[in-house]
């Protein structure tokens, strides 16, 4: 947990200088909750380390693309790596730069391609030869030229889990390394590309960087052989998935240190380095706020039953992922073992299994903590619960970003 974001005083949690418990009461529960002032420490940590090494820091949306989040993080300077049409409306509407836009993804459609054509982003990653031709064509008919780069798949192994590794040739990202410079040969005769760039992305939640390092060299190593052939290779986008720490016992690198390595490989190049992180800005600015409703015994198992579940919060379910769960009050009370659960029903709607952690009544308020990537974003409406609040707060002070669904927006569109 990222204590300068949310710690506890006088035995309440706080969220910078806001009692969490505050707003569970106001806001309700389920509630995600984001600090502002971490989200910004965070990108600064990337942006800075950088100093005047040529870089674009692009915060990847599909983490948490809250409008406010994405606003905070675009006042700041940031770029945004997107993954879908729906993703590059979000970041213009919060007033995000296309200059700074990178759009990644292997199934970008026409359409999708043609709005970013329009808003005149900086690159897309392509992941294919015919995505490279599709756009060529869509380019041709504006009478423009795209700048493109190729992400390619270096078949390094990141020590995380198997959904979320994306850089072996079995992943269904990126062209095999080695087959990139004869695609790259093939692209030289479409008129409508600028071939400015290699991209290159191993995975998420990353927390060793060594094999990230293995990839980077691998990237350089083919942008040296493209620039030899006559290639005007100008920036390396090298991904991001740096991790963040879910377990107090758990140790991450510092995104200063990463950047650093980063930065000594790249200098003297006359590469301009873009990165995507996501989960590493994001992840431990938020909290997931919920609240218990019953004890249940079974045997020899316990349950909490509480009122967040898997359509708030999916990664305990489809990861096996572990997040912590704080009281937003220390009681003094003795400790429980039980399964933290929620309401839908599936016997794999937990938060979290067979977890020690202080006795819990009904009434009391929990945060599950590191929950501000891959929470929201991933929720659902699932059994007919409506999509949670949204909160960020700023020093003392905190706003609802995202209003609480109602059952009229459930069945909007329906007839």
């Amino acid at each position: 947990m990222e204590l300068r974001a949310f710690q506890y005083r006088d035995r309440a949690l706080y969220c910078e200088d806001v009692a969490l418990a505050d707003i569970a009461e106001r806001a309700g529960t389920p509630c995600y909750v984001y600090s502002s002032a971490t989200i910004l420490e965070h990108y600064r940590a990337y942006d800075e380390t950088f100093g005047a090494t040529p870089h674009t820091i692009c915060y990847a949306v599909k983490a948490n693309g809250n409008l406010a989040l994405l606003r905070l993080l675009a006042q700041a300077g940031a770029g945004f790596d997107i993954v879908s049409g729906g993703e590059l409306f979000r970041v213009l509407k919060a007033g995000g730069d296309p200059a700074r836009i990178v759009f990644s993804g292997v199934g970008k459609t026409a359409a999708e391609i043609n709005d970013a054509l329009t808003a005149g982003i900086f690159n897309f990653n392509c992941e294919s030869e015919p995505e490279l031709a599709l756009i060529d064509a869509l380019a041709h008919r504006r009478g423009i030229q795209a700048r493109v780069a190729l992400r390619v798949n270096p078949d390094v192994e990141a020590d995380t889990h198997h959904y979320i590794s994306t850089g072996r040739l079995a992943h269904k990202f990126g062209v095999d390394i080695g087959e990139a410079e004869a695609i790259y040969d093939r692209a030289r005769k479409l008129e409508n590309l600028l071939i400015e760039g290699v991209s290159c992305h191993i995975g998420s939640q990353i927390l060793d960087p060594a094999p990230v390092m293995e990839a980077v060299d691998r990237v350089l190593a083919l942008i040296d052989r493209l620039r030899a052939k006559g290639f005007d290779i100008r920036h390396a986008d090298l991904g991001g998935g740096l991790g963040v720490a879910y377990k107090p016992e758990e140790s991450t690198p510092s995104i200063a240190d990463f950047v650093t390595k980063l930065k000594a490989k790249a200098e003297g190049r006359g590469l301009r380095v873009v990165l995507e992180p996501g989960r590493s800005i994001v992840a431990a600015a938020g909290a997931l706020l919920t609240k218990a409703l019953y004890r249940k015994k079974t045997g020899e198992k316990e349950f909490v039953i509480v009122d967040a579940a898997m359509n708030d919060l999916i990664r305990p379910a489809l990861y096996d992922a572990y997040h912590e769960i704080l009281p937003l009050r220390l009681s003094g009370s003795p400790q429980i073992r039980a399964d933290i659960v929620g309401p839908v029903c599936e016997t794999g709607d937990f938060l979290a299994r067979d977890r020690e952690m202080a006795e819990v009544m009904p009434g009391d308020a929990l945060a599950v903590c590191t929950a501000g990537a891959y929470g929201f974003v991933q929720a659902t409406t699932y059994n007919a619960r409506r999509l949670s609040v949204e909160v960020l707060v700023e020093g003392d002070k905190w706003r609802v970003v995202r209003q609480r669904q109602t059952y009229e927006d459930l069945i909007r569109g329906e007839e």
